[in-house]
């Protein structure tokens, strides 16, 4: 009966529209991303990643401002000249092997980018190196495509 009220609903608002038979197999593709066009003229654009470095270093207490500076310089900024922004959050991340939780004050990483053949690179670069360095099991990474103007 929901159902049926639901693709009533549905019909009247889609102007009549015929909802498929109960029998109509549903496409499991998704649909093909439709390109986009920047709201402002002085946008182009690129890839923002979003990259969260956990602070609590196994066996001695957390990273200090130093060192991340240290890391910045060394690390990011010859993978990043353009520029990036940091910012201090305070995360939790899962063991997938343990289960355990684990509760972090972390640096967050944001870095708007130009598409380039190198890109996935310089971030597994920056990634690696803080796992590499301070001890980290992962650093955790979100990607998008935006539009962007500096």
């Amino acid at each position: 009966m929901l159902l049926a009220s639901v693709l009533s609903l549905a019909m009247l608002v889609t102007g009549c529209a015929e909802a498929p038979p109960p029998s109509t197999p549903i496409s499991t593709q998704a649909a093909a991303p439709v390109p986009y066009a920047c709201l402002l003229p002085s946008e182009q654009r690129m890839l923002v990643a979003e990259l969260f470095f956990g602070r609590n270093i196994a066996g001695r207490g957390l990273l200090t401002e130093e060192e991340w500076a240290n890391f910045a310089s060394r690390v990011v900024t010859p993978n990043f000249p353009d520029g990036f922004t940091v910012f201090d959050g305070s995360g939790q991340w899962q063991n997938p092997t343990t289960q355990k939780i684990a509760r972090d004050p972390t640096k967050i990483l944001l870095v708007a980018a130009k598409r380039a053949p190198d890109l996935a690179t310089r971030l597994t670069t920056v990634m690696e190196a803080y796992k590499a360095q301070f001890h980290q099991q992962s650093v955790g990474i979100i990607t998008r495509d935006s539009c962007a103007s500096f």
